[in-house]
């Protein structure tokens, strides 16, 4: 599941994990303080706008801005003050402001024009590495999923895992995007939970009123853990939660996705990907992991989509770690560790091994985290590279377009080409359409092992460990 690791993510106990650890009780987790009385139904930008208020910019996650001609990063506009812990989310933007949320539980909002502080607000006491039963987040952790923007309500969600009372809990915030005031808090931990084995990997995202997010695990799948998509009202209402791996006995199938935000359709449907699960033989019970799952807006199982050797996928540690990219005409391409890209129809899944078309080795290495999306073109997080896959209106419904050895991190799209950041710390600019380094600039090392920068503003935005780097952009 969570892959966390900056060469090899895998996650089993020698590997990767993001992963929850649920018992099966039906309690009810939400403990409320403070509402807005306002309901929203609108929470990200589009990406026509210049706002990037939820992860990869809108809430499909196309990672792609039209509204870009061109970006120049021959010398940053701004490099922000060192700020006061670890930056694993990807940077908001929105209203003359870039957001970002550290490991020490602060979210800070810098100015859009100066990289200076506007304003900070710490939530609470981050939790300490050592007090977790495994991990590789270190020397705290705090707030590690991308924040959300709901637009209507100029409201920032995030979740924390912090201390309260002396045990490491997760806390959805809802703070003022203008002035940081809080507004809004809730406890979020999933019914019957061991909160110390739980990470808020995924970025949040907001369906009709309501913040979206997945619990996975930590690195290193200690303890017993079901993987879990949460739905918790911007306002009064109740808290909604999909378990997977909800069977009696099974266990794992985190839902991390590489950190990018759960996906949401037209018509509000939740679509995640799942990590392996304890079921590890075809002659046991389908546990609804190494999966592509589409779900109500409810959290309600509507259909779902597994390789056919998802058992073995399960025991290799191969979690399907990319969220479903959904494109425009009722496609789906999905992919994962076992670096094999998928073709889905979006109205039929089928259940296990019912793909439209397979593309084996996709990309030389493990593909984790948020693609990008063009048309019928995506582009792929190859942890070595980026790689370009185009779905075909005719045989081969799937074909490589090209694989760069440049960046790794999530890419995005603007001014034509595509953004990623490598684990060297250096932002790269490939060609859509050939993969061709055009443009690179040095960002300093990265804590987030999945690191992927925003467009919005006038600036591309990116982070190292504990900074914001901004470069100028051309509209057009």
């Amino acid at each position: 599941m969570l892959s966390m690791a900056r060469h090899s993510f895998r996650r089993r106990v020698a590997h990767q994990s993001f992963v929850v650890r649920l018992l099966a009780v039906p309690v009810l987790l939400t403990v409320t303080w403070l509402w807005l009385p306002t309901v929203s139904t609108v929470a990200a930008s589009n990406p026509g706008t210049d706002a990037w208020t939820v992860y990869h910019g809108d809430t499909r996650g196309t990672g792609l801005s039209t509204t870009v001609r061109a970006v120049d990063t021959r010398a940053p506009v701004w490099t922000s003050p060192i700020l006061d812990g670890q930056l694993y989310g990807e940077p908001l933007i929105w209203s003359g402001a870039v957001y970002v949320a550290t490991e020490h539980d602060t979210i800070y909002a810098l100015s859009a024009a100066t990289g200076t502080v506007r304003w900070a607000k710490h939530v609470g006491q981050s939790v300490a590495s050592s007090a977790l039963p495994c991990g590789n987040i270190a020397p705290e952790v705090g707030i590690t999923g991308t924040p959300v923007i709901d637009q209507a309500r100029n409201e920032l969600f995030v979740v924390a895992e912090l201390v309260l009372h002396g045990t490491p809990v997760h806390v959805l915030y809802g703070l003022n995007a203008t002035t940081g005031a809080l507004e809004m808090r809730r406890r979020v931990d999933p019914p019957g939970s061991d909160s110390a084995a739980l990470l808020q990997r995924t970025g949040l995202t907001i369906d009709a009123g309501r913040v979206v997010f997945g619990f996975g695990g930590l690195y290193g799948d200690c303890g017993r853990y079901r993987g879990t998509v949460m739905s918790v009202a911007e306002s009064r209402g109740p808290t909604w939660h999909y378990l997977v791996d909800g069977g009696a006995g099974q266990s794992q199938g985190a839902v991390w996705m590489g950190g990018a935000a759960p996906v949401i359709d037209a018509r509000g449907n939740v679509w995640v990907s799942t990590g392996n699960g304890s079921s590890q033989a075809s002659s046991a019970p389908y546990d609804h992991s190494d999966a592509i799952l589409d779900l109500s807006a409810r959290l309600h199982l509507r259909q779902y989509f597994a390789p056919s050797d998802w058992a073995s996928n399960n025991a290799s540690d191969l979690d399907m770690s990319m969220p479903p990219a959904l494109l425009a005409n009722g496609e789906v391409v999905v992919a994962g560790k076992s670096r094999i890209a998928y073709l889905l129809n979006a109205t039929h899944l089928g259940g296990i091994g019912h793909e439209v078309a397979s593309l084996e080795s996709s990309c030389p290495q493990e593909i984790i985290g948020g693609s990008a999306v063009r048309g019928r073109t995506v582009y792929l997080p190859c942890l070595g590279g980026i790689s370009a896959v185009r779905v075909g209106p005719t045989s081969p419904l799937l074909h490589l377009l090209w694989s760069s050895s440049h960046g790794g991190g999530p890419p995005i799209v603007a001014g034509r080409l595509v953004w990623t950041i490598g684990a060297d710390g250096v932002l790269y600019g490939l060609s859509e359409s050939a993969g061709a380094l055009r443009q690179r600039a040095t960002l300093g090392v990265a804590a987030n092992h999945f690191p992927t920068p925003s467009v919005g503003g006038g600036l591309l935005v990116a982070t190292s460990t504990d900074r914001v780097i901004a470069f100028a952009t051309t509209p057009g």
